[in-house]
C-alpha cells in the first residue's frame, strides 16, 4: 500500500472523524438509514474515516413503548442490513444507534459498519432511570455483556462491551465506543477502552437539553478526552425527535487532550456534520510521554481482555487539506480573549518569580542592562512590577544601557525614555573603551583600524556588558536580572558564559520571542502605564530585531541570520512540547503559513508581518533550526533560574528539558530530507 502525498493528514499520523445527526423520522428505520447514508457518503467524499451518529438514531429516541414492538425491531435489522449493503464502496467505518434484541432481551446498541460489514455491536452499559429518562422500562444493562455474538445482516457480528475497532496499516488507529450515559458515570467504558488502545473514543447520545445542560456536556467530553489522553467524539439527537416533553439540540462536537477542533451550530432542523483531523500520532507520543497514564494500564487492566475487530481503512490517495485548526503561532492564541489570558498569566509568573527571588536573597537592588529592544524591555517592566509587588521603590533598580560600536541613536534614545518612565536609577556606561582596549590585548584586526566584524568582535561587546553587570552588582549588593529569551536559548542566539546567556535570574526564559511582543502590547494597554509610556512601548515594538553589534548603515537583522521568529518558534514549540517529526513540523508549518488570508491572526500583528512562506522556505529554517537547537545544547545545560511559563516548555536542565551536549541532529535531518518535497 503506497504512503499518502505529503499534503495529506493521513501521512502524518492524523485520522479524520466526524460526528452527525441526520433529521430522524420517528419509528421508520427504513428512511432513517437512507438519512444515514446520505450522512456516510458525505464523509466519503471527505475522507473521514469514522463517523459516530446519535444514539437509538435508527428509530429515534423518543419512540418509548413503540420500541418493544416486533414491527419496529424487525425494521430495524432490516435498515441495518439496507447499510451494510449500501455502503459496500464506502470507506467511513460508521456507528449507528439501534434497538436490537439477543436472548430475549432489548438492548440500547451501537452498531458499527464498514465497507458493507457490520464489524461489531457494542450495547450502552449504564442505563438512566431518572428524571425524564426511564430506559430500564425496555432495555436491559449492557454492562456485563462480554464474548458474544450477534446475527445481523447475514453476518455474526462481535456483541458485548469488550469490543475495540482497530485500524492497521499506514493509517493505525483503534476506536472504543460509549452510549450517552456511559461517560456521565464515575468509571465510564471509554477509561477502560483507552488504556487498551483505543485513541479515539465515540459517544452516541441523545441528551436532550436544558439551559446549561451543552455546557455541562462540553466539559464531560473534554475533561474524559483530557484524562484518557485521547480524542472524544460525541453526537446527540436532534431534528425530528418528538418534543412531546422535551427539547433536543443535536449536540455534536469533537475534543482532543481536552481542547475542542470542531463543533456544529445546534437547533439546527435539518442534518448536521462537524468533522476534524485527530492527531492519533501525537495521542501515542502523549501517553508514552506521560508515565501515569502507562503505570493505570497496569494497574487498572479489565478483568475480560478485549476483543479486537480489524477495520480495512484505506486512506484517499492524492491531497487532502487539514480539518483542524492549526496557529501560526502556537505560543500566542489568536483567540483575543484566550490570548488576554495567557498574557495576563504569563506577566504576572515572571512577576511572582522574580519577587520570590529578591525576597530569598535578600538582595538590595536589581541590577539590568536596557538595550532598547524588546526582551530587556520587557524585563524592565517585569523587574519594575516585582519591585512593586514587594513595596520597594524602582529606584532600587539600577538599569544601564551600555552602548557598543554599533548601538544606534534610535535604540539608546529609547532606553533612556523607557528607564525614566519606569522611574529606576538610570546610568549609561559606554562599554566600547574597554573593549577596543580588550581587542587591542588580543591582537584584533579592529584595533588596528580594520573593519573586521567577527564573532569575536561580537562577543567582546555582549561579554563586556555582562561582565560589567555582574560586577555592578557586587558593587550595588544586587543581582542581575537576565533579559534572555527562550527563542534564543533554542537558537544559540547567545553569548555563553560571561555573556547575555548569563544573569542571577531570568524572568525572560520561558518566553519565547513571538510571545515578548504581546506581553508588551499587553502591558501597553492594561493602564500600569501612562499613554506617553503606552507610545514608547509600541515604537519598541516596531523596532527590527538586532542584537546591535556589528556598524555599518545596514541593521544587523537577528532574524537574517537565524530564521523568522514565528517559524522558529513553531519549530521549537512542535519539537520539544510533542516530540514530532521534522517532516510532520514541515506539513504543519506549510498548513499554518502558506496562505495569508486563511485562519485568524493574534491582536495586534501589524499588516506588514501577515506574510507567508512556502515550503522550501519552511525546509530551509527548520533545517537552521535543528542544526543549531542540536549544537547549542551546552547553553541550555547551564543556563540560570527562570520559571517555566507556557505549556509549550522550557529548556531548562531542571525542568523541562534534558539532552546531552554532543547528540547530533543527523537523524532529525535525514528525516527532514527524506520526508519533505525540496
Amino acid at each position: 500500500m503506497s504512503s499518502p502525498s505529503f499534503f495529506s493528514p493521513y501521512r502524518h499520523g492524523f485520522v479524520r472523524v466526524a460526528t452527525a445527526v441526520p433529521k430522524v423520522k420517528l419509528a421508520d428505520p427504513a428512511a432513517n438509514a437512507q438519512g444515514v447514508l446520505a450522512l456516510v457518503r458525505q464523509a466519503h467524499e471527505s475522507g473521514v474515516a469514522v463517523l459516530v451518529l446519535p444514539e437509538l438514531g435508527l428509530t429515534g429516541y423518543t419512540v418509548d413503548d413503540l420500541v418493544q414492538q416486533d414491527a419496529l425491531l424487525d425494521a430495524v435489522e432490516a435498515a441495518i442490513a439496507t447499510l451494510a449493503q449500501e455502503s459496500k464502496t464506502l470507506s467511513p467505518l460508521f456507528v449507528v444507534g439501534a434497538p436490537l434484541r439477543d436472548a430475549g432481551r432489548l438492548y440500547n446498541t451501537a452498531v458499527a459498519i464498514q465497507a458493507g460489514r457490520v464489524r461489531a455491536v457494542v450495547p450502552k452499559s449504564f442505563l438512566p432511570n431518572y428524571r425524564e429518562f426511564y430506559e430500564r422500562r425496555w432495555f436491559t444493562p449492557g454492562a456485563g455483556v462480554v464474548g458474544r455474538t450477534l446475527d445481523l445482516a447475514g453476518q455474526a457480528a462481535p456483541f458485548g462491551t469488550d469490543v475495540l475497532l482497530r485500524n492497521l496499516g499506514p493509517s493505525a488507529f483503534t476506536v472504543g465506543i460509549e452510549i450517552c450515559e456511559d461517560v456521565w458515570t464515575p468509571a465510564p467504558p471509554s477509561t477502560a477502552q483507552a488504556m487498551a488502545g483505543a485513541e479515539i473514543l465515540l459517544n452516541l447520545s441523545a441528551s436532550n437539553i436544558t439551559i446549561g445542560k451543552s455546557e455541562t456536556r462540553r466539559l464531560l467530553c473534554a475533561s474524559q478526552s483530557a484524562r484518557t489522553i485521547a480524542a472524544y467524539v460525541y453526537s446527540a439527537a436532534g431534528a425530528g425527535e418528538s418534543s412531546t416533553d422535551l427539547a433536543w439540540d443535536g449536540h455534536v462536537d469533537i475534543h482532543e487532550m481536552g481542547n475542542l477542533l470542531a463543533q456544529s451550530p445546534r437547533f439546527s432542523t435539518g442534518p448536521v456534520m462537524a468533522m476534524a483531523d485527530v492527531d492519533v500520532a501525537r495521542l501515542r507520543q502523549e501517553r508514552m510521554r506521560v508515565g501515569s497514564f502507562g503505570d493505570s494500564t497496569t494497574l487498572s487492566s479489565p478483568e475480560t481482555p478485549f476483543r479486537i475487530v480489524p477495520l480495512d481503512f484505506a486512506p484517499p490517495a492524492g491531497d487532502l487539506p487539514l480539518v483542524r485548526p492549526i496557529e501560526r503561532f502556537p505560543f500566542t492564541p489568536s483567540d483575543p480573549t484566550k490570548l488576554a489570558e495567557n498574557c495576563y498569566e504569563a506577566y504576572n509568573i515572571q512577576v511572582q518569580g522574580l519577587a520570590r527571588r529578591v525576597e530569598a536573597t535578600g538582595s538590595r537592588s536589581l541590577v539590568i542592562g536596557v538595550s532598547g529592544g524588546l526582551d530587556s524591555t520587557h524585563a524592565l517592566i517585569v523587574a519594575a512590577k516585582a519591585m512593586d509587588q514587594l513595596g520597594r521603590p524602582r529606584s532600587d533598580i539600577r538599569a544601564y544601557t551600555l552602548p557598543g560600536f554599533a548601538t544606534s541613536e534610535g535604540t539608546k534614545s529609547n532606553a533612556w525614555k523607557l528607564m525614566t518612565a519606569m522611574g529606576v536609577t538610570a546610568e549609561e556606561l559606554d562599554i566600547r573603551p574597554t573593549a577596543q582596549q580588550m581587542l587591542a590585548d588580543l591582537g584584533h584586526p579592529f584595533a588596528k583600524g580594520e573593519p573586521v566584524y567577527d564573532v569575536t568582535f561580537e562577543n567582546v561587546q555582549a561579554g563586556l556588558r555582562t561582565d560589567y553587570l555582574f560586577r555592578l552588582a557586587n558593587h550595588h549588593h544586587g543581582m542581575v536580572v537576565g533579559t534572555g529569551d527562550l527563542s534564543e536559548l533554542a537558537l544559540g542566539w547567545c553569548t555563553y558564559g560571561v555573556g547575555d546567556q548569563m544573569s542571577h535570574y531570568n524572568p525572560n526564559s520561558g518566553v519565547p520571542k513571538t510571545l515578548i511582543q504581546h506581553l508588551i502590547r499587553f502591558v501597553a494597554a492594561s493602564g500600569d502605564v501612562d499613554a506617553e509610556t503606552s507610545d514608547l512601548l509600541e515604537d519598541i515594538l516596531a523596532t527590527e530585531i538586532s542584537p546591535e553589534l556589528v556598524p555599518g548603515e545596514e541593521v544587523q537583522a537577528t532574524e537574517s541570520f537565524v530564521g523568522p521568529y514565528a517559524l522558529q518558534d513553531f519549530n521549537l514549540y512542535y519539537l520539544t512540547r510533542y516530540g514530532m517529526a521534522p517532516s510532520k513540523i514541515a506539513f504543519l508549518a506549510w498548513t499554518a503559513w502558506h496562505d495569508a488570508a486563511a485562519g485568524a491572526w493574534p491582536a495586534g500583528i501589524p499588516e506588514a508581518a501577515k506574510r507567508t512562506y512556502d515550503l522550501p522556505e519552511i525546509k530551509r529554517w527548520l533545517a537552521l533550526f535543528l542544526k543549531r537547537f542540536f549544537a547549542n545544547q551546552f547553553k541550555r545545560s547551564a543556563m540560570p533560574n527562570g520559571p517555566k511559563i507556557s505549556s509549550g516548555g522550557a529548556l531548562s536542565p531542571r525542568g523541562d528539558w534534558r539532552m546531552p551536549s554532543d547528540a547530533t541532529a543527523d537523524a532529525w535531518l535525514a528525516e527532514l530530507d527524506a520526508g519533505t518535497p525540496a
